[in-house]
């Protein structure tokens, strides 16, 4: 059974679809990245999939169940979000917020036991952010908050992780540790990840799958061995080769194949 699937989806807004006809299966463990302009509805997709967003048509499915059906507590329990939205965060401490990653398992007066404290502790070891534990959230730089969202989402211990560019605002050296992150947390854990992601030779290297969005309909679906060829990536993206200095062809997939 597929872990996460999408049939005949449409998201938008207000009822009206700006991505149409979204038919794609997800396997559990599985790292699947979504490309294209700026713009195509990317972001839009992700927030429909964690509900953020009523669905325009279609569903949304995790293990055979309607994702817009199941309840609050358990969906907070299987899935976890890293969105671009700003967080209020007000009097709260970076452990504060990885901490709220474990409330759906804490009951109503949302008291860590010592195993939620330790997950806590160890999502933000994964993350390489022990140094900034103790500070104001808001009095961290941006690159630090997308590795305290990234904890969080860690620390709920959840089915799938759902992120949008969780490499903005990171330098190189943040962006692969984060990367290799994820990766551990696919192959060790089998986290099913789902992400949108600007930088398509990352998306080259960590995806097993790719979803590639241009306009108002889901443009190719597939590895990125059958994703990444010039004359594909050249209308995703509308690119005219005659325009394209030869030193960066190969961000366009190297020689066509």
């Amino acid at each position: 059974m597929n872990h996460l699937q999408m049939e005949h989806v449409s998201v938008g807004y207000d009822g009206k679809a700006l991505v149409k006809d979204i038919d794609i299966s997800i396997e559990k463990g599985e790292i699947v990245s979504l490309i294209g302009p700026n713009g195509s509805g990317k972001s839009t997709i992700l927030k429909s999939i964690v509900r953020q967003l009523a669905l325009v048509a279609g569903t949304v499915e995790l293990s055979g169940e309607d994702f817009s059906r199941m309840k609050e507590s358990e969906a907070a329990t299987r899935m976890a979000v890293v969105l671009t939205d700003r967080i209020k965060a007000e009097l709260m401490t970076c452990y504060d917020i990885v901490a709220t990653g474990r409330y759906p398992y804490t009951g109503r007066f949302g008291r860590l036991s010592v195993d939620d404290e330790e997950k806590v502790e160890e999502a933000i070891r994964l993350v390489h952010a022990e140094e900034i534990g103790t500070r104001s959230f808001n009095a961290i730089s941006d690159g630090q908050k997308q590795r305290i969202l990234l904890a969080r989402a860690i620390a709920q211990d959840p089915e799938i992780i759902v992120l949008d560019e969780p490499t903005s605002y990171l330098d190189m050296r943040y962006k692969l540790e984060l990367l290799t992150i994820l990766r551990r947390l696919s192959r060790e854990k089998k986290t099913t990840i789902v992400m949108s992601l600007h930088e398509i030779d990352l998306a080259q290297r960590i995806s097993d799958r790719i979803l590639c969005v241009r306009e108002d309909h889901t443009f190719v679906w597939g590895t990125p061995q059958e994703i990444f060829r010039d004359d594909l990536l050249q209308e995703l993206y509308g690119l005219d080769r005659a325009c394209i200095d030869p030193c960066f062809a190969d961000l366009t997939g190297g020689p066509s194949r």
